[in-house]
């Protein structure tokens, strides 16, 4: 199901890039608005670190630090031929500070080596915008009237696909009659984006 954690994703994200260019062991640099609203646009960034054999390893070794640093379930990025990564970015926001604290300090180095800011994903590729429409007609003929169709630049949560803005929740949030019903009789549209955003589909993008 769609989520509204945008900020504390982005958040997090940021907090490990600033990890990734300290030099040593400090206190976390507090990201800016800019870095926070980075959003998915800011991942093409990481196109420039290559796609070879090199770079891949460069990322299975930042995750791995993750995964021994506090997060055990961080699941290794995926690197598409075109450059892109798609990492598990809601293992990294459902972490504790203390967790961030810990892993920013250890991986750091080994992110910035890979290219790797969980908090800054790449646009969303053709096949989960299509899927995200699909989804958002739905639920406005449902009655969700505010949904808005996403876009390549909408935020999205690997795994989780596409998530709503404040405007886009009916007055009583995910429990009330109407967003439940819109939710049922979507389900099976959500559960195609949601498909469509996990890392193994995102690899695909082309």
């Amino acid at each position: 199901m769609r989520n509204t954690m945008y900020v504390t994703v982005a958040l997090a994200g940021a907090l490990l890039l600033a990890g990734c260019a300290s030099s040593g062991p400090s206190s976390p640099v507090v990201p800016t608005a800019t870095q926070a609203s980075g959003g998915a646009a800011a991942g093409q960034g990481t196109a420039a670190q290559g796609t070879g054999s090199g770079r891949a390893a460069a990322l299975h070794a930042a995750a791995q630090c993750i995964r021994q640093h506090g997060i055990p379930s961080y699941a290794d990025p995926v690197l598409t031929s075109g450059g892109q990564v798609y990492s598990d970015s809601r293992s990294i926001q459902d972490a504790s500070d203390g967790t961030l604290n810990a892993v920013q300090q250890a991986c750091g180095a080994l992110a910035a080596r890979a290219g790797l800011n969980p908090g800054q994903e790449p646009p969303a590729p053709p096949q989960l915008v299509e899927a995200g429409v699909k989804a958002a007609e739905c639920l406005r003929a449902h009655g969700l009237l505010n949904d808005r169709d996403p876009t390549a630049q909408t935020a999205y949560t690997p795994g989780h696909g596409f998530g709503f803005t404040r405007d886009e929740i009916p007055a009583g949030g995910k429990a009330s009659p109407v967003y439940q019903a819109a939710a049922h009789a979507c389900r099976s549209l959500l559960d195609d984006e949601i498909r469509a955003s996990t890392l193994a589909s995102l690899g695909n993008d082309g």
